[in-house]
């Protein structure tokens, strides 16, 4: 089954951070009922992969200025029907920023998130079903802002509270600090 991997990667997930419950459990749900959960033309919402990009010096992430949700959130998108989710926050973002080289800092997802998407022109609301992956910048890091965002912008970790307010974009923050005990 094309949804294994990711229902194995949920289980450690969920090994590794088990007061995540709430997220964990209806994330599985969705992945193990429906087959079409990578496709963008499931209606009731879709598996998204996303990157939480550290700088080489790890004390900045880069986040972008999405331009539909006009809101600073990590980079990341659509699966459409790649059920490799690494892959798919890998290819995000190389498009969404320019940058080519990248590290996966941890084996395995560094964060879930559930989170509704509202209705725009002839797309309705749905959620996207977020797995999240730390990702070191290892090359140049000198980004290009894709159409897709207003603006990109190497954000110092002690100043992300004050550009972002999504809980779980603080959580991410929280996750890293604790990781990286280098990290500010």
């Amino acid at each position: 089954m094309h949804r294994q991997p990711l229902l194995d990667a949920l289980e450690t997930y969920f090994s590794r951070h088990p007061a995540e419950a709430e997220t964990v459990g209806p994330f599985r749900q969705f992945v193990e009922a429906e087959p079409d959960c990578f496709e963008r033309h499931l209606s009731k919402g879709h598996v998204t992969g996303s990157a939480w990009i550290l700088s080489s010096d790890q004390q900045r992430v880069l986040l972008t200025h999405h331009r539909k949700l006009n809101r600073w959130l990590q980079l990341g998108g659509h699966a459409d029907g790649d059920p490799d989710v690494l892959a798919v926050a890998l290819r995000e973002a190389r498009e969404e920023s320019g940058l080519h080289d990248f590290e996966l800092v941890l084996p395995g997802i560094f964060d879930l998130d559930i989170h509704p998407i509202p209705a725009r022109a002839s797309e309705p609301a749905h959620f996207h079903y977020d797995v999240r992956y730390l990702l070191l910048a290892t090359g140049d890091e000198s980004y290009t802002v894709s159409e897709e965002s207003h603006d990109l912008s190497w954000v110092p970790l002690s100043e992300v509270p004050q550009r972002v307010q999504e809980t779980s974009m603080l959580r991410m923050l929280e996750k890293c600090q604790n990781i990286q005990p280098g990290i500010a």
